[in-house]
């Protein structure tokens, strides 16, 4: 079994880990630790030309597609008509991603759970200040990718005045802002649950929670995911249950419905509110860094499980509840979520790896005269495996605690809700 891997960060060196059990497998880019279980490709992963072409010439088995650009730029829709199985959805299916409007406009015709919402044009900009005033406290998010940056929490109007202005006015996200979803402030717990789907079954991984604020209690900017841990236990059996009643069955049979027929990961990003499990929004992929919790509890091979949501039959496979817990620490660098430096060396990588159930995933760095530096705002994800969440985030930071380069900032406080709740 051949494999390509698409894309370079923590995500990516997870899925690594997950599949290297096959014959041969490569990554492109990859960064500076994906090379320790594959071959890294000097291949973008927005290539799709290139990446079409070196899998047909190398008699690729199955594209797994990591981030959500290439998707959304129809990558598994050239992989396809190429010959060549892809793990991911098409570019109308990941529409559901790459446009807010759409995924909310999407949810409200199939009566899929979400918070009440409108969207706003840059000649609506008055008109989108004023719903946000009805709301109180809202949310403004940009409507197309934002690399996990576009949503804006506004708890007064002047925020919400100042966020709209900043994204139709000005421009601040350029495309991805043109158009904005104002939706209202969803009181609750956050989870994250992932789908894995041919398109007619689908399988459940264990329910997951992110902390996206940069700093501890849950305060500062958004980020692209400061930590994560599973099995999240704000998620039970039976909420498991209401969401794949409610949530992933409607939207998996709505978008056949619609012609745009989903496979691939379908991630749920759930508020859990007193009226129940609502979308704060759909991702056509993996998270990061959830996926660097959930694959090490998978209870199946990762190999079969992804080949079968590209090819069919997933709908024959199960999954074997494991009795552990996984906690992943992001390492970032100072400055991040906004500007930061790069290039920095980071020691300690084979200490950390020692600890017990210790897995030291890549996301931004890179090799620089065979030194290791920091080449990204999230530089290293340092995930642990225990019996409990308890020992797993406490194996976790000290791994973490080994690793060191200029500037690194960690929360502190990866997995508080859940370890509250012991």
């Amino acid at each position: 079994m051949k494999i390509l891997i698409a894309g370079s960060g923590g995500r990516e060196h997870a899925l690594a880990w997950a599949l290297r059990g096959a014959s041969r497998l490569l990554i492109a880019p990859g960064n500076a630790g994906t090379t320790e279980f594959g071959e890294n490709v000097d291949i973008k992963a927005t290539d799709t030309e290139g990446l079409v072409s070196f899998s047909r010439r190398e008699n690729i088995d199955l594209v797994v597609v990591g981030p959500e650009v290439p998707l959304a730029g129809g990558l598994a829709d050239a992989l396809g008509q190429g010959g060549i199985a892809c793990f991911g959805p098409s570019a109308v299916a990941a529409e559901i991603e790459s446009s807010k409007a759409f995924a909310k406009a999407f949810m409200q015709r199939h009566k899929v759970p979400t918070a009440q919402w409108q969207t706003f044009l840059p000649d609506q900009i008055e008109k989108a200040k004023a719903y946000a005033r009805t709301l109180g406290r809202c949310v403004v998010k940009a409507s197309g990718l934002a690399a996990g940056k576009g949503a804006i929490m506004c708890e007064d109007q002047v925020i919400s005045d100042r966020a709209l202005h900043e994204l139709l006015a000005m421009g601040r996200l350029g495309d991805a802002g043109r158009e904005v979803v104002v939706e209202e402030w969803m009181e609750g717990e956050e989870a994250s649950v992932f789908a894995l789907t041919d398109g007619d079954d689908y399988l459940v991984l264990d329910p997951a929670q992110d902390h996206k604020r940069a700093f501890d209690n849950d305060l500062g900017p958004n980020t692209g995911g400061m930590g994560a841990y599973a099995p999240a236990p704000v998620m039970t059996s039976n909420l498991i249950d209401e969401v794949c009643r409610a949530i992933i069955e409607p939207t998996l049979e709505g978008m056949a419905y619609e012609g745009r027929r989903y496979t691939g990961c379908l991630y749920a990003g759930l508020m859990i509110t007193d009226q129940g499990p609502k979308v704060v929004e759909f991702n056509c992929r993996f998270g990061d860094p959830e996926t660097q919790v959930v694959l090490p509890l998978m209870g199946a091979d990762p190999i079969e499980v992804l080949l079968r949501a590209a090819n069919g039959g997933i709908g024959n496979l199960r999954l074997t509840k494991q009795s552990l817990a996984a906690a992943c620490v992001v390492l970032a660098s100072g400055g991040y979520p906004d500007s930061y430096n790069k290039g920095y060396p980071i020691s300690g990588l084979n200490a950390a790896s020692e600890i017990p159930g210790a897995l030291v995933f890549h996301a931004g760095t890179k090799t620089d005269d065979q030194e290791i530096v920091t080449a990204g705002g999230r530089v290293l994800g340092v995930t642990a495996v225990a019996p409990t969440l308890r020992d797993a985030v406490s194996r976790a930071y000290e791994a973490a605690d080994l690793i060191q380069f200029e500037g690194k900032h960690v929360r502190r406080d990866i997995g508080h809700r859940a370890l509250g709740r012991q």
